[in-house]
């Protein structure tokens, strides 16, 4: 059954050590690929578009397994990723299925299971990718390089991303509250660029990785730099050599780190740890922020020398609500990307709701918006989205209200960086406590539910689909009264 499948497995483990991937090339025909880290599944997903099964660990504490899982699909939607679970953590599994996960194996692993899994993960591919080709797929004129955005403001952004890409030199400083699309601007910039998009683009995110951390994951360390280093680990600076570096909310980078990343700005080069060879690279950096760094410079917690090395070009990312034309197409994307395995696909929101749409403020920015949508597309059972079926914080809006909203934080270039003052993404709970389980059981009926429609009510397929006893699937459609009535 799994004969030439593309499969992808990504764990920290050496290829050689990899217990997952040796049992798999000896008991399955799968055409199977390695990575050992998120940034080099990337470049796998990059270069094969036929990929239909990723399996990856989550790479806790900072998980971005999840993020490669979303990123990836993204990439692939037809992928259907599996994830590698530490057992026991309720937490997890709740927050993979809500990143789109609807596999996954607990560890310690036990193989033959992970092939059972794979193969019902399979069998989920073949109906996904059979629904993509009947689902509509984005107007290329609707995004530029995977960015949305028809207003002036928008246009006025990829105009100078494009006067950017012309140079392959020049560090970037995007600018911009959380939820805008920094990262997404930092892609452009490096895919557009012609020589840097031939290498790689490598991420940081200076607020995710520990301090104690995060200089070894930028510099790499040789063998023996410390207790604990077995072997030497390449650097993501030596990673990202001819490419693109980003480091994302470089505001919260400690002083010592600062000085350290201003000397590589200032002469490309750097030593690993424990090493007392200098190695030349040739880097973009491009950073991002949602703070004011003007102010950190003048408060002492940012180096002034790293800021003006740092913002040779700064680039600031409008908010959502000052851009309220964009919210349509951006709805209409994030539609078709949350319709796929939908038996039913929402057609799209009534006037009402799209009013109330944008007479919101979106603090969250367009990453609210989509949490938004995903969620509508998970838990509402009709054709079209009206008003009722928003949270109640937008039926009370007035179109007036736009104007009320808060401001950007953000000044223009020649007045430099305002103080950002913006509220951070809330849940939807209307004010009212969220009852952790209760959430928990309506996602779990939505895709039993959705399992369902997609097996045309098979139960015994429906139970392969979600990696479920048919038993226990059975049981639970009883318990829960999820019979066809319910099915709207």
């Amino acid at each position: 059954m799994l004969k030439n499948i593309p499969i992808l497995i990504v764990e920290p483990e050496e290829p050689g050590e990899s217990r997952l991937l040796k049992f798999l090339s000896t008991r399955t025909a799968a055409s199977l690929h390695h990575a050992k880290n998120p940034t080099e599944a990337m470049s796998v997903i990059n270069e094969s578009s036929t990929l239909k099964i990723l399996i990856t660990d989550l790479f806790p504490p900072g998980k971005d397994g999840l993020k490669l899982i979303q990123e990836g699909c993204g990439k692939i939607p037809a992928m259907v990723p599996v994830a590698i679970m530490p057992p026991g953590n309720r937490e997890y599994i709740v927050e993979a299925l809500q990143s789109g996960v609807y596999f996954y194996v607990n560890t310690p692993l036990d193989c033959q299971e992970v092939i059972e899994v794979v193969k019902n993960a399979v069998e989920y591919q073949k109906l996904l990718a059979s629904s993509l080709e009947h689902t509509p797929k984005p107007r290329k004129s609707d995004g530029f390089e995977g960015i949305i955005g028809q207003s002036p403001a928008m246009q006025e952004l990829f105009s100078i991303i494009r006067n950017v890409t012309a140079n392959n030199h020049g560090n970037v400083l995007l600018r911009g509250e959380s939820g805008t699309g920094k990262e997404l601007a930092a892609q452009a910039i490096h895919k557009m660029s012609p020589e840097r998009s031939r290498h790689n683009f490598v991420p940081v995110n200076c607020a995710a990785i520990p301090d104690d951390l995060l200089e070894s994951e930028l510099f790499g360390y040789e063998k023996g730099a410390f207790t604990g280093a077995n072997r030497s680990k390449k650097g993501r600076l030596e990673h990202a050599d001819k490419g693109t570096l980003f480091l994302d909310e470089i505001g919260d980078m400690k002083p010592n780190m600062q000085a350290k990343l201003l000397r590589v700005l200032q002469e490309q080069e750097f030593e690993p740890i424990g090493s007392v060879k200098t190695r030349e690279i040739d880097i973009r950096v491009i950073a991002a922020t949602n703070r004011n760094l003007d102010e950190a410079v003048r408060e002492g917690t940012f180096r002034e020398d790293l800021y003006y090395r740092l913002s040779v070009i700064p680039v600031t990312i409008p908010p959502l609500r000052e851009r309220p034309e964009d919210i349509d197409p951006l709805v209409e994307t994030f539609l078709l990307m949350f319709n796929r395995g939908r038996q039913m696909p929402i057609d799209g929101f009534t006037q009402n709701a799209m009013d109330a749409l944008r007479a919101y403020h979106w603090p969250g920015n367009v990453r609210e918006l989509q949490n938004l949508v995903q969620r509508i597309c998970i838990l509402h059972s009709g054709n079209t989205v009206g008003i009722d079926a928003l949270p109640k914080r937008f039926s009370e809006l007035k179109p007036h209200d736009r104007e009320t909203g808060p401001e950007s934080g953000f000044a223009d270039d020649a007045a430099g960086p305002a103080t950002a003052n913006h509220t951070p993404e809330a849940p939807d709970t209307d004010g009212t406590p969220i009852d952790f389980h209760q959430m928990t059981y309506e996602f779990e009926n939505r895709l039993i539910l959705q399992a369902l429609y997609n097996t045309n009510w098979n139960k015994k397929e429906a139970a392969r689909l979600l990696n479920m006893k048919r038993t226990t699937l059975l049981e639970k459609i009883k318990k829960r009264n999820l019979d066809r009535q319910d099915v709207a």
